[in-house]
């Protein structure tokens, strides 16, 4: 009985048909990290063109490098997704530092980022429909403001106090800042997040699906 299965297996092996299926892994395998690394790229030169949207905190400023990071979780995954948010922060930390407001504003970028992504990983992902997405969108949107809100009071308002001798709970007030700046701003930036990427990933759709065939 062994003896008819060893047979049996060996009229059947093909090493072509092997190397071909490594092959076709490998070139797979090859064009998803230059995509990663190209999305990356992209994300990071983005992070250049930003500006302000509330007159009143003009160092409150948007930028569009998440699209290429939304564009990464519909093209490839959310692993790769989070690939190219921590690889344009590294771009950013070691090609754009600029000192104190990089060190303490990258981390909460990043954060930011990593978190309005996953929003949409797990809402939107795998049911692409109109409806997920606008769910997705204001899901991401109140994530995002609220992962901000806290990251402020915990976190940047004490360090930039300490470090940038920019006391915003002296000048401003923390629940002034918090609540008339911060929480406008993310909403206003989220909405802005979702919309962009809405118009490019239906501008890209034929390129995405030629890639994904």
């Amino acid at each position: 009985m062994k003896l008819s299965k060893w047979k049996a297996f060996l009229a059947n092996f093909q090493p072509s048909l092997i190397l071909e299926k490594l092959e076709e892994a490998f070139m797979t395998k090859t064009r998803k990290m230059a995509l990663i690394a190209i999305l990356s790229a992209l994300s990071f030169l983005l992070m250049f063109f930003d500006f302000p949207i509330l007159p009143a905190v003009p160092f409150l400023r948007l930028d569009f490098s998440i699209v290429p990071i939304l564009l990464g979780l519909l093209m490839l995954d959310t692993r790769s997704a989070m690939t190219i948010v921590l690889l344009r922060s590294l771009l950013k930390l070691v090609l754009n530092n600029q000192g104190v407001s990089t060190y303490i504003g990258l981390p909460m970028n990043m954060i930011a980022m990593a978190s309005f992504v996953l929003v949409f990983a797990l809402v939107w992902k795998k049911q692409q429909t109109i409806k997920r997405f606008v769910l997705a969108s204001i899901s991401a949107t109140l994530v995002l403001t609220f992962v901000m809100v806290l990251l402020n009071a915990i976190y940047a308002i004490p360090l930039y106090a300490m470090f940038a001798g920019f006391d915003i709970a002296a000048t401003i007030g923390v629940g002034t800042y918090l609540w008339t700046m911060v929480v406008p701003f993310n909403m206003i930036e989220g909405l802005v997040f979702a919309l962009a990427f809405w118009l490019v990933q239906l501008f890209l759709k034929p390129v995405w699906k030629q890639y994904e065939a």
